[in-house]
Formats: C-alpha cells, sequence, structure tokens
C-alpha cells in the first residue's frame, strides 16, 4: 500500500462559472498563476486542456533546478479538468481543478494528492512544509485570479487584437498572459525570423526595418535597450538613447501611415522624465528635468508624437520603479539578501515612486481600454517611499537584517552618472491622474506590495484542507 498526502483548497470569486473555467483554458493562465518568488520557467506546451495536453516547467527547489512535466489527463468543460505529473520531485501528483457555483458566485477547488518518494518513512515535518508551501501558492493564485478577473470585467469583454514590443522584457513577460488569458490576441514584434504561427512579426529598429503591419486594435510599445547598473560610457549611453528613439519612431511612424489606424498607441517612459525632483511632489503638467534619463525620456516621448498628431490616441506610460523578483531593481537587492539589506544608499531621504509589477501591467492594460486616457500618465503607487524607508521595510519583510549604508561618495566612485541619477536620484510623482481614470491598485502601500511578491501572507479566507491516507 502506498501512502499518500491529500491538499484541497478551495476560494469563491464574483463572476460565472463559465467565465472562471474560460480563464484557465486560455494561453497563459499559468503563467499567470506561478508566484514571483518561485524561480520557475514554463519551457514548453503542447495542446490545451483536454487529454493530451502538456506542459513542461523549469523549477528549483532551493538553489537546486528540476523539470516538471506535467499531462493533461481529464476535461469536462465548464465542469473540471485534471492533471498528473509525469516527471518531477514527487513519486505522486494529481491535480483536479472543479468548478461549481455556490451562493451565486462561481467556485473553483483544487484537489492535490500527491507522495514524496519514500513517503511513508518521512518524518512528518516534510508533508508539513509542501502542506505550507502549497498554501502560500494556492493564496497567491486566488489572489490574482480574483484581481485580474475583476480587470477584465471593468475593461469590457470584447475581443482585441494587441501589438506588444519588447515582448521578451520582465514588463512583456508579464503583459502578454494578462492580456490572452482576457481574450486578447497578441501579436509580438521581433529581431529574428519571425514565426507566424506564434504571431510574430519581424522588425530592426536600428536598421529601420519592419514587416507590414496588419490591424490592429492597441499597441503597445515596451521595446528598449536595457539600462543596467554599471558604469555608463559614450557607446552604452547611445545604445540607451537610439534604442528607444529609433524604434519608436519606425512604429509610430508606421502606425501614423496606416489607412486604418489603431485606437490607441501605448508608448513606454519613465518618471526620470522629470529628473531629480527633491522632496518635492510632481505630476504630468510638471516639467522635464536635467539630466541624462531625462533626455532620454523626453526624446523617447517626443517620437511618439507622430502617432498622435495622426489622431492615434496616444499614451505616455512614466513608468516608476517597477518591483518584481524576476528582475529590475527589487532582483537586485534580493541577489544579495542572504548577507542582508544594506541599511540606505547614500543619505537615504531621496524618494522612490515605485509600483508593483502586476500594477504595472494592470495600469497598462487599464490604459488600453480607457478612451479617457491620453498624453503623460504617471504610472506609480499612490505613497511614494524615501530609500532608507524602502531597506526597512524590505528588511522587515524578507526577514533578513539591516546592514551598514553605501556611501554616496562610493556609489559615484564605482558607478558615476549612473549612481547620481538612479540610485541617487530623488522622484515623488503624483499618480492622481491615473486615480481619476477609475484605475484600482492591487498594492497601494509598499508592505501589500513585498508581502504579494515575496509571499508573506497572512491567514487569508480560502478554505483549506490537508490530510493523509493511504491507497
Amino acid at each position: 500500500m502506498t501512502e499518500v498526502a491529500n491538499f484541497r483548497y478551495t476560494a469563491a470569486f464574483p463572476c460565472s462559472v463559465e467565465s472562471l473555467y474560460n480563464w484557465h483554458s486560455r494561453k497563459g493562465a499559468l503563467e499567470r498563476l506561478i508566484p514571483p518568488w518561485e524561480k520557475t520557467e514554463v519551457r514548453q506546451r503542447r495542446g490545451g486542456l483536454d487529454p493530451g495536453g502538456m506542459v513542461e516547467m523549469r523549477m528549483h527547489a532551493g538553489p537546486v533546478p528540476f523539470r516538471w512535466i506535467a499531462h493533461h489527463v481529464e476535461n469536462v468543460p465548464g465542469a473540471m479538468f485534471r492533471d498528473v505529473m509525469h516527471k518531477g520531485p514527487f513519486s505522486h501528483w494529481s491535480h483536479r481543478h472543479r468548478f461549481y457555483e455556490c451562493d451565486k458566485r462561481a467556485c473553483l477547488e483544487d484537489s492535490i494528492e500527491y507522495a514524496l518518494p519514500l513517503h511513508g518513512l518521512l518524518p512528518s515535518f516534510l508533508q508539513k512544509h509542501v502542506d505550507t508551501t502549497l498554501q502560500r501558492t494556492f493564496q497567491h493564485r486566488a489572489a490574482v485570479l480574483a484581481a485580474d478577473l475583476e480587470l477584465h470585467r471593468r475593461c469590457g469583454t470584447q475581443s482585441s487584437k494587441v501589438l506588444v514590443s519588447g515582448a521578451s522584457g520582465v514588463l512583456g513577460r508579464a503583459l502578454l498572459p494578462l492580456l490572452t488569458t482576457g481574450g486578447h490576441e497578441v501579436w509580438t514584434l521581433v529581431r529574428r525570423k519571425p514565426n507566424r504561427e506564434e504571431n510574430e512579426l519581424y522588425w530592426n529598429p536600428m536598421a529601420g526595418k519592419m514587416d507590414d503591419l496588419p490591424y490592429f486594435d492597441a499597441v503597445i510599445h515596451l521595446a528598449g535597450e536595457y539600462i543596467g547598473l554599471g558604469r555608463w560610457n559614450t557607446a552604452k549611453k547611445k545604445a540607451v538613447l537610439e534604442s528607444r528613439t529609433r524604434g519608436t519612431t519606425l512604429l509610430a511612424g508606421a502606425l501614423a501611415a496606416q489607412t486604418r489606424q489603431p485606437k490607441v498607441f501605448l508608448c513606454a517612459s519613465a518618471v526620470g522624465y522629470y529628473g531629480d525632483t527633491s522632496s518635492a511632489t510632481v505630476d504630468e503638467n510638471s516639467s522635464s528635468g536635467d539630466g541624462f534619463i531625462a533626455e532620454v525620456c523626453r526624446k523617447w516621448e517626443d517620437a511618439a508624437q507622430v502617432a498622435a498628431e495622426a489622431g492615434i490616441r496616444t499614451v505616455l506610460m512614466r513608468i516608476g520603479v517597477a518591483l518584481s523578483p524576476q528582475g529590475g531593481a527589487l532582483q537586485r537587492l534580493l541577489s544579495t539578501a542572504p548577507l542582508g539589506i544594506m541599511r540606505r544608499f547614500g543619505r537615504g531621504d531621496q524618494f522612490i515612486s515605485w509600483i508593483s509589477l502586476d500594477d504595472t501591467i494592470s495600469a497598462i492594460y487599464h490604459a488600453m481600454c480607457c478612451p479617457a486616457l491620453h498624453g503623460p500618465v504617471n504610472m506609480t503607487a499612490p505613497f511614494p517611499v524615501c530609500n532608507s524607508s524602502f531597506m526597512e521595510i524590505l528588511s522587515e519583510i524578507s526577514g533578513y537584517p539591516l546592514l551598514f549604508p553605501v556611501p554616496e561618495s562610493y556609489l559615484k566612485a564605482v558607478y558615476g552618472q549612473m549612481a547620481t541619477e538612479i540610485v541617487l536620484s530623488s522622484s515623488r510623482t503624483d499618480c492622481r491622474k491615473l486615480l481619476d481614470s477609475g484605475f484600482i491598485f492591487r498594492h497601494r502601500t509598499l508592505e501589500e506590495a513585498l508581502c504579494g511578491l515575496l509571499g508573506k501572507f497572512g491567514i487569508d479566507n480560502g478554505s483549506t484542507t490537508s490530510k493523509r491516507r493511504e491507497g
């Protein structure tokens, strides 16, 4: 007889059972449900939820990577589907997703039957660890699913054809699953030979070349050279500037020349447009600041104006510091976290206009669907914090101790202008324009954002059961 464990998590959502099932059946659903604190990558997918469908992921147990291959073995559309692990760390894994109506709400019951190798001989704390991990995972999944369904409801049910540049970046990789689970048809621009079966089109911004574009309802432009954390030299600064201006000029010009133009063109920019704002709060009516980053943002936004002048609703997305353990500033801070968290950088009084990654992509989606939004829009959370407060909150939530501060003189000596304009610069932006358009943040405070990103949850309102049995 083989001893197995059972885990069950039930959550309710304010939508129809059909809508809840359909969300799970669409491309990108799995990616939306993967917790951000886990190093998990979907490597391959074949088929959908019907029997014979397969998904392969690269996952980690601590620092150790492993492959996870699961096959779908049952599917009753609108009611349930089940997948089983074919390759992975468990000796047995079967996951059933059941959809049903309860008190005029759609309910999802996740039932998992699992066994570890030599399950019956292992100490009980190992099963407790697995159950705790599953509890955190499904609490996160329920929160993301509820927020995504509400966002899709607010943005409407009409399917759009959307083109995205920069789809392989941190923002793009998160945005695409949000759009596809909303029922939208998403195409991407790539610099290699395009795969039309994967909705890809070719472009080469530096060479000024691009495939002829069909009609798209919306175009979201995120592409640009990564600004990095090393010292800026002349070549790096040129690449950063030209990757943004040339790509935007090429894309905006092509859209403006179309006989049938898109309804909206969303072009990325950054709060670096305002330069170092010290302790002053700035909004979209504030003037541009000084420095290289401010210059890049000005020229970036100027290149998009050809679309606006052609009558296309154009949104200039001035994005703040987007927080994600998968990339950007937070990832770099967490990469040194086992040694502790730096107390502050420089004096520590410089403000950080942050925003969680989920709120960033939700704001982009909201701006795509909100006809009232146009021109510059600050995409930052409502409550910027100073650097020293940011580090203290990160230390408290992550559990890593605060270490010594990093002197301003050291940062300038090592990183030069980059340190002055990014690490030591202050940005305190107002997001009232976004709020007034009806946008609802998932994470209004830094504490909320970091708890969600790092999986530091309290007791949730989901229904959970776990037990062992012999089979």
